[in-house]
């Protein structure tokens, strides 16, 4: 198949995105980027946590009894299971977070928030979500808000509905 032949399928069958989709595209991505980078560089340097861990700890001191089963904690941060593991050996060696056996599977583990973790994440959170204010919202409107979570919420029901509620 000639080059030419071949992009003019591809154009055919092909949804391109026009001039104004790619700036929406491009700024979207650079800036979800650049505020996820700036709020884990920040969270590295004021609290010696990245953000994926940040996540770990709140999903924990969230569930009842500040633990959930290692699966149900996967999902919550939309991370593999492996990768779990791993952030969750780290916090262990903090003394972050305790693992131990699920009373209810032999097969299953229970992450658990220590106090200590607790107390990390207490001294991490006043910075952290004055990280968020700063980038995300005071650059916004109070009308931009809005349409920033009616977007994301969109995009969410769009993405993974039982993530949206």
């Amino acid at each position: 198949m000639s080059p030419q032949l071949f992009h003019t399928i591809l154009d055919r069958v092909t949804r391109w995105l026009n001039d104004d989709e790619q700036r929406t595209w491009r700024a979207f991505l650079t800036a979800s980027r650049l505020l996820l980078d700036t709020l884990d560089r920040e969270l590295q340097r004021d609290a010696g946590m990245p953000h994926a861990y940040y996540e770990i700890l709140v999903r924990l001191s969230e569930a009842d009894e500040r633990s959930l089963r290692m699966s149900e904690l996967a999902d919550a941060t939309l991370s593999s299971r492996s990768r779990l593991s791993h952030a969750v050996l780290r916090l262990e060696e903090a003394g972050w977070v305790r693992r131990q056996a699920c009373p209810t599977d032999r097969r299953g583990q229970v992450a658990e928030l220590t106090d200590l973790g607790f107390r990390a994440l207490a001294d991490a959170a006043p910075g952290h979500v004055e990280g968020v204010r700063v980038h995300l919202f005071d650059p916004l409107t109070q009308a931009q808000r809005r349409q920033l979570g009616e977007i994301s919420e969109t995009l969410l029901s769009n993405l993974d509905p039982n993530l949206v509620g």
